[in-house]
């Protein structure tokens, strides 16, 4: 199938495609099946589910597209379908954010094409072919423009996966969207930003041409500047909804640091976070929904005892929680451990310790800002249910919330308790990219 001026629109099925596209699957269908307890009383209920599965059959087809140009317009595609889940309140708060979405997503977008445009006249094919495609000789001739090309897409993708300095979109558009929508957004379609980085430098570009160079350094340095700013700003913010996100711009920068180091083990860091930290985010956006949805609470200071009402529910925040931070025996922990000995295994100057340190300084301020619930929750001190016996009155949601938060908890505890075929799996993907 080709549109104007010939440009090829192609599928194709790899390992890296399926991996991104199962855990769409996952997730959009946990979400939808607690959206039918929680939008059943909503308005504009029918446009959300409609834009709901619209969002996801673009987001399963942008796992599969077979080159640059057609990945390009399903990501733009992604942008159009996702923006109705920050607009669905229809208030004034709601649609600044969507359009605050759309003019930060744009300017991604279009920093991206110019960099498709340079690799269309360098790269011998815009399919995406492991390794990459632009050759030795293009470089010798063109590298000064090839790196200024890295740059721009990497930018450009970054903007989606929320990477400083255009990640403020984030924490503005999850706190007005609907808690399974939140979901959505910060577990698989921030991620579209991620795979679009993989497939231009690693299946297009090539990352040993960028290897050394400032574009590297550059990425590093962003990456991790996002990652301790977006957990500095998560610890200080005391609305769970906004705190979340601010997790999301942290924890997605640990996936974008470890391609940026771009040796084997980071990379299978990065990859298996992308499905640890797709599970548990999840589960953290949805149960807020829940403790917004049933309770009316924002503020994590206002959900004390909240432990006590809805247990399981906060069971399944808990142990999540306890993944996102790195403890093991959850995917969270394999996921940092790779990335960890990668950094260090790498030997760039400087970065290959300062990268673990300032991990490390992230996954202290994670335990802060997520646990804090937990202990309010849990043990709201002596004499709270004397003073409050409304607030620990049993009053857990229905199956339809409980069951998706438990589905993806195990899931979560199940990549750290099983990791090895899921590991020899994305191993396969990263032999040939390195």
């Amino acid at each position: 199938m080709t549109i104007m001026n010939n440009l090829p629109i192609a599928f194709a099925v790899d390992n890296l495609g399926i991996l991104f596209a199962v855990l769409a699957v996952i997730i959009y269908l946990a979400a939808g099946v607690f959206s039918f307890d929680y939008m059943k009383h909503a308005d504009h209920k029918v446009s959300y589910q409609i834009f709901y599965f619209v969002a996801f059959a673009v987001q399963v087809l942008l796992c599969f597209a077979a080159n640059m140009v057609t990945f390009y317009l399903l990501f733009e595609l992604l942008t159009l379908s996702s923006m109705p889940f920050v607009i669905h309140e229809r208030s004034r708060e709601s649609i600044m954010a969507a359009l605050k979405y759309l003019i930060f997503s744009m300017f991604g977008a279009y920093s991206a094409l110019f960099g498709i445009f340079v690799l269309a006249k360098n790269a011998a094919t815009l399919d995406f072919v492991p390794g990459g495609s632009v050759s030795i000789d293009t470089y010798a001739g063109n590298k000064n423009l090839l790196l200024i090309a890295a740059v721009a897409l990497i930018i450009g993708f970054g903007v989606k996966a929320g990477m400083f300095p255009m990640h403020s979109w984030l924490p503005t558009a999850h706190p007005v969207a609907p808690a399974p929508a939140s979901a959505v957004l910060s577990a698989v379609i921030v991620k579209a930003g991620v795979l679009g980085i993989i497939r231009s430098i690693f299946y297009v570009l090539g990352v040993d041409l960028i290897a050394g160079t400032y574009v590297q350094k550059l990425w590093l340095v962003l990456s991790l500047l996002t990652v301790f700013m977006g957990s500095m700003l998560a610890y200080r913010e005391p609305v769970l909804k906004k705190r979340l996100a601010y997790s999301t711009v942290s924890q997605v920068s640990y996936i974008l640091f470890g391609l940026a180091i771009a040796n084997e083990e980071s990379v299978t860091g990065s990859l298996l976070h992308v499905l640890g930290h797709g599970f548990i985010k999840a589960t953290l956006f949805l149960v807020a929904g829940a403790i917004i949805h049933y309770t009316g609470a924002t503020k994590v200071s206002d959900m004390r005892g909240i432990g006590r009402k809805m247990p399981i529910t906060m069971w399944c925040y808990t142990i999540v929680s306890l993944g996102l931070i790195g403890i093991p025996p959850t995917g969270g922990f394999i996921s940092k451990w790779y990335l960890a000995m990668g950094s260090l295994n790498s030997f760039i100057p400087y970065f290959s310790w300062i990268g673990p340190v300032i991990l490390l300084i992230s996954a202290l301020l994670t335990a802060g800002y997520l646990l804090q619930l937990t202990v309010i929750g849990f043990f709201p001190g002596a004499g709270f249910e004397e003073e409050n016996p409304e607030a620990v009155e049993k009053k857990e949601p229905g199956l339809l919330v409980t069951i998706p938060l438990v589905v993806l908890t195990t899931l979560s505890v199940l990549m750290g308790i099983l990791p090895n075929g899921l590991i020899q799996y994305i191993k396969q993907i990263v032999s040939g990219l390195i």
